[in-house]
């Protein structure tokens, strides 16, 4: 007993010792905690302000208006505003000598019949997207260059997108499918086999007129099969078989499609005005 009565007395005095030490550590790391916090609030308001004055500057460059219309595009579908020009049948075509077009129309495959001429949509068109997917079919014995299954997609009736079976055909490259033809060859060769469907997605700008002047050229991209053909090129004018090309004033006209002897095939081919 008198052990712990001895005991207590020093151990009291060195606990006390600590208590106090604990405290004003405690009460030191508080202040600074205090004036820490005390220290940062202006930085903070400043922060918010800042935030505040970036939040003005950035709204200075948005554009609300217009909004862009909502257009419907699932896959394997014509967009909701684009004109479907092989639907379920030819009634959006004529034919270029006049009265109906002469071409086969079946399973919403629409095929060159040799012989009766060239065919043009009934409406007018300037700027547009066209898709088209197209065919041709096996080749017969001999048939090389520009003789092997060909047609050609004309904007406005003047400037043509080659259509011709250049898988392992050889013809001059700015006569090859996807050529702005006798103009521009195209910047790779994305041409799948005879008897597969190719797939032409066409952004065309038309030329601009003031009165009979040209005041801008047309413009064409060309993408083949998913690959870019035609990088936003320009378009000199008629796409000649002979001789130069040329402008001449004009509107808004048809989309034309050629009868060139042979038995090539368009489907799913619509358009939006741009």
């Amino acid at each position: 007993m008198t052990l712990y009565k001895n005991a207590a007395p020093e151990l009291g005095p060195k606990v006390a010792a600590s208590n106090s030490r604990f405290s004003l550590k405690a009460g030191a790391q508080i202040a600074l905690a205090a004036l820490l916090v005390a220290s940062m609030a202006p930085l903070a308001f400043a922060d918010d302000a800042e935030r505040l004055e970036r939040s003005k500057q950035a709204a200075k460059t948005e554009v609300w208006e217009p909004v862009p219309a909502v257009v419907s595009a699932k896959k394997n579908e014509v967009p909701s505003d684009a004109i479907p020009l092989l639907a379920s049948d030819m009634s959006a075509w004529t034919s270029v000598k006049g009265g109906e077009a002469k071409w086969d129309f079946a399973n919403g495959e629409l095929t060159v019949k040799p012989g009766t001429g060239d065919i043009k949509t009934k409406q007018g068109f300037c700027d547009v997207q066209l898709h088209v997917e197209w065919k041709v079919p096996q080749p017969e014995p001999g048939m090389e260059g520009q003789q092997r299954n060909n047609s050609g997609i004309f904007f406005q009736q003047r400037y043509e997108i080659q259509v011709l079976d250049s898988y392992n055909n050889a013809t001059y490259p700015n006569g090859q499918a996807g050529s702005v033809y006798k103009q521009t060859i195209p910047l790779v060769n994305a041409m799948r086999a005879p008897g597969e469907w190719q797939e032409y997605d066409i952004i065309y700008k038309a030329p601009v007129f003031d009165g009979d002047l040209l005041e801008s050229p047309g413009y064409v991209t060309v993408i083949h099969n998913g690959v870019v053909v035609q990088n936003h090129v320009e378009i000199q004018g008629t796409t000649e078989w002979i001789g130069a090309p040329k402008y001449k004033a004009h509107g808004c006209e048809p989309i034309q499609l050629q009868d060139h002897g042979n038995l090539v095939s368009f489907r799913n081919m619509w358009v939006r005005e741009l």
